[in-house]
């Protein structure tokens, strides 16, 4: 990495950087005054890979629901799901949940300002743990979320590729090393929302930076240049096949996915899976019901095809209408499985692809019913 021009940079952020943050600063709900432990812990969880803008209305309705590591311990993991539904990357939600019950357990329902106590517990990194014990405790933790390294990285003009952990290692000295230790709370947010409001990924307002007098990418004029980052590789497509299986009753099936491990763990979608190489989609249906149910299906109308991205691929879905022949719902690769209707689906926790499929039902006319799609066959006349 290059010659890094400290005293001047810190200079600037006392002189510049606290000032323009003191003036421009958002009014987010957690950051209201005191700041509360439970509060900052459960918004930086939930603003790991999501917008600020998506996570407000999420945040009020969580903080309303669990005000408190007792009360969060004490819910159903499902109502923790369920709350935070759409919001993706559910693992984080699991984590919380298991983190609400180790506080309850073993540090009288509060978080603990020691930074290794914090580090101890389920979903929190070395980023989250710098960023509690910054923003709710005060202590002079340097944070490095992906902003911060955006801003340093252009401040820099640093050649480097940030993907590598020995350049991250050395930005994060780097912070450390420019952190006033007498406001580090305000010098953190100050750098992650300078790189939220000027320094963005696409078109960073240069003009508008209190930086901009020591940054070397904006002098040479290449801002967007920077950071460097290897090129991504392509990412992976699948197709799948999910059953929207009615029974005599005109009620649909939908099952659980495994609450302990995998993606998507604990939520509920309409059962289906991957299609292998040269099936047909009512095939694939039909085996993925056989083995992850052990349900004899007959595969009929599409009802809606989604498609969807994911962090890591994207997907392809296609629903179909069904019925068992035979056989009763068994959780071979699943945790459980209901019957419910179109007017329920609100009951459970689904991802955002089997919403779609939940919207398609619900654009029906009328509510699905097994005739309509599967009529009982006509007798021949004699």
């Amino acid at each position: 990495m290059c010659a890094v021009p400290i005293q001047p940079l810190r200079a600037a952020v006392r002189r510049k950087l606290l000032p323009w943050f003191a003036a421009n600063a958002r009014d987010l709900p957690w950051r209201t005054a005191p700041r509360r432990p439970y509060a900052v812990w459960i918004s930086e969880i939930m603003l790991q890979q999501t917008r600020v803008d998506t996570v407000i209305p999420y945040f009020r309705r969580f903080l309303a629901r669990f005000p408190d590591p007792a009360a969060l311990a004490a819910a159903p993991l499902q109502d923790v799901l369920k709350l935070w539904e759409n919001l993706g990357y559910y693992s984080r939600a699991r984590q919380i949940h298991k983190a609400a019950q180790i506080l309850v357990r073993d540090h009288g329902g509060k978080l603990p300002a020691d930074p290794a106590a914090l580090a101890e517990l389920p979903g929190l990194g070395p980023y989250t743990v710098a960023a509690i014990a910054s923003f709710a405790f005060g202590l002079p933790l340097a944070v490095l979320d992906g902003n911060v390294i955006r801003v340093f990285a252009r401040l820099l003009a640093l050649p480097d590729d940030i993907g590598l952990p020995a350049t991250k290692k050395k930005l994060q000295r780097l912070a450390d090393d420019l952190l006033p230790r007498d406001e580090p709370a305000k010098a953190n947010e100050a750098w992650m929302e300078l790189g939220a409001l000027v320094c963005t990924p696409r078109a960073p307002r240069c003009p508008a930076c209190p930086l901009r007098g020591v940054c070397r990418a904006a002098k040479s004029k290449t801002p967007a240049a920077f950071p460097k980052k290897k090129k991504k590789m392509k990412v992976p497509h699948k197709v799948v096949g999910a059953a929207v299986i009615l029974n005599a009753r005109n009620q649909i099936l939908i099952a659980q996915r495994n609450p302990e491990k995998g993606m998507l763990a604990g939520l509920w979608e309409f059962p289906g899976g991957k299609i292998a190489e040269g099936e047909t989609m009512p095939a694939c249906i039909a085996r993925e019901l056989k083995e992850e149910m052990g349900l004899d299906i007959e595969v009929g109308a599409h009802l809606v095809t989604v498609h969807h991205a994911y962090s890591h691929f994207t997907i392809e879905l296609h629903a179909h209408f069904a019925r068992i022949r035979s056989g009763r719902p068994r959780h071979l690769e699943c945790a459980g499985h209901a019957w419910t209707t179109r007017n329920r689906f609100d009951e459970f926790p689904f991802s955002k692809a089997d919403h779609e499929i939940i919207r398609a039902l619900r654009a029906l006319p009328a509510p699905p019913r097994l005739r309509d799609y599967f009529p009982a066959p006509k007798l021949a006349r004699s």
